[in-house]
């Protein structure tokens, strides 16, 4: 507490020949009392807008702004892409896609509900929607974001078992128990999206506090622990269960590459059916690592701002630390059109015969051979 006193108005000064109580009676006070000046702050509170704001040049915020408008409207108008073209399509409406749909369905909803809001309070350089404009904003945010975690993770264990377990993936998967997989890892996300809702942390605003989070920066044991479990049960794990389908792929791909190559293929017709199918299903589970690994790397900074406030140091955190990964986080919803656009010959092949109506790819799987198959992709103008 500072010792200088500032009389504010309509406080009259103490008589300083009045003896105080205690200790303070050796402190002397000034004949003239100096109304100083206050001290500048990373954050202020603006009576008229109960939300604090930070002091940064105006240029950051419309920065900031532009740069998610241009990933919304990216993510928007690519996932609606994929999931039409996943939809229209025949050969891709395969239950092992479902999953893929489902990760386009998140991703297009995360760039729509966070996009306009994030860019007009970027643009306002304030949070302007209030407190439930802030829980809802943040909820939306969250419970799109742990479903895409938790689809990629689905999506790696189902193209381990295709992989590394043909015969006893063989006909298990349908679309009717795809489905209630998806229908699980939305339940599953809902119930760790609601927690802040109802006085288990909070959703409150962060970085350039133009947008909304939920709070990982107080020091409480309500904050760290729900902080502790959603790293845990959402990151982590997932994280760890996918490293290990991957590793598992690659060692059953380079031992069936070991295998094959000591047969004479062209004499074992069903030894090179068996090496073809493995090979189709390898580019589609490469297909799902890129995704993942983007996925993952776009989260890596915003998790490692969280994990240093869950540490204790969140006064190393500054605003642009916050801010920054947010926006790179929220990026991640464009991978997916991205990558499936360059690097999947079926949806590249449906795409464009749905412009110019050829039929140039070349596309050799009998109807009554779809659940052998799957999820295969078959190149396109193969030679």
């Amino acid at each position: 507490m500072d010792s200088t006193l500032l009389i504010g108005q309509g406080v009259s000064a103490p008589d300083p020949t009045v003896r105080a109580p205690g200790n303070i009676s050796s402190i002397r006070l000034p004949h003239r009392l100096i109304e100083l000046s206050p001290v500048a702050t990373a954050s202020s509170v603006d009576p008229d807008h109960p939300f604090p704001t930070v002091d940064v040049p105006d240029h950051a915020h419309y920065i900031i702004g532009v740069v998610i408008m241009a990933v919304g409207i990216t993510g928007i108008l690519g996932n609606v892409l994929v999931i039409y073209a996943f939809c229209r399509s025949r050969g891709l409406r395969t239950p092992s896609n479902i999953f893929i749909i489902n990760l386009a369905v998140t991703d297009f909803l995360m760039c729509l509900t966070q996009t306009p809001i994030f860019f007009i309070t970027s643009m306002h350089k304030r949070w302007i929607f209030g407190n439930k404009g802030c829980e809802l904003y943040a909820f939306c945010g969250a419970l799109f974001g742990i479903c895409s975690m938790i689809t990629l993770m689905v999506i790696a264990v189902d193209r381990y078992m295709v992989i590394t377990r043909p015969l006893a993936s063989l006909g298990v998967m349908s679309s009717r128990k795809a489905l209630s997989i998806v229908a699980v890892a939305w339940v599953y996300s809902m119930g760790w999206s609601l927690p802040p809702l109802f006085g288990w942390s909070a959703y409150v605003p962060e970085g350039l506090m133009t947008s909304c989070s939920w709070d990982y920066m107080t020091f409480t044991p309500s904050v760290r622990s729900y902080t502790m479990l959603l790293f845990t049960f959402v990151f982590f794990i997932p994280l760890a269960i996918i490293i290990f389908c991957y590793c598992s792929i690659f060692r059953a791909i380079r031992h069936t590459t070991q295998a094959i190559t000591k047969i004479n293929c062209d004499r074992n017709k069903d030894s090179a059916k068996r090496f073809h199918k493995m090979k189709s299903e390898w580019k589609t589970a490469k297909i799902a690592l890129i995704i993942i690994l983007l996925f993952v790397i776009s989260w890596a900074p915003y998790s490692c701002a969280a994990l240093t406030a869950f540490a204790g140091y969140a006064d190393m955190l500054t605003p642009y630390m916050n801010s920054v990964p947010a926006v790179i986080a929220k990026a991640s919803a464009i991978h997916n059109p991205i990558v499936y656009a360059i690097t999947h010959p079926k949806y590249r092949c449906d795409n464009e015969r749905s412009h110019t109506h050829t039929h140039t790819c070349d596309l050799r799987v009998k109807p009554h051979k779809t659940q052998l198959v799957q999820a295969t992709i078959i190149s396109c103008w193969q030679h």
